[in-house]
């Protein structure tokens, strides 16, 4: 007989997959996401997304954006969870919808008690060259 075992990451992510969201008790976060445009062209790294839940609560390898897994991490100079994700991985989530906002969620849980926390965020995703990329001289 085989046994799997699932980390508390996968957990996350097949609740989020499953069910779109969290249920019940559930943390709900203010979210700012950078940058709060995305430029498809861009040849940006990552986007950081800044919560106003304490660095020290959060089980970092529990946050996801959308599907994506955290890339980095860090505390702000207030002490709150900052998260970094690849910016090639936000610019191909399914579903984006390129010209209008496109709605992203943080998810994860706590280290104390494992207690869901979410929060959401739209950004505006464009598809513009940017001026003297791509042109001939």
């Amino acid at each position: 007989m085989r046994r799997f075992r699932f980390s508390t990451a996968a957990v996350v992510l097949f609740t989020v997959l499953a069910l779109g969201t969290f249920c019940f008790g559930e943390l709900l976060l203010e979210i700012e996401v950078a940058p709060a445009t995305l430029n498809i062209q861009s040849e940006g790294a990552v986007v950081t997304v800044h919560t106003d839940i304490a660095y020290g609560a959060v089980d970092v390898y529990t946050v996801y954006l959308n599907s994506i897994a955290i890339q980095s991490w860090k505390a702000d100079n207030q002490g709150n969870f900052v998260a970094k994700f690849s910016m090639e991985a936000v610019k191909t989530l399914d579903g984006l919808v390129i010209g209008d906002y496109n709605t992203l969620q943080l998810v994860g849980l706590t280290k104390e008690d494992g207690e869901a926390f979410s929060g959401e965020a739209e950004i505006l995703v464009i598809d513009v060259q940017p001026e003297g990329k791509g042109k001939e001289k």
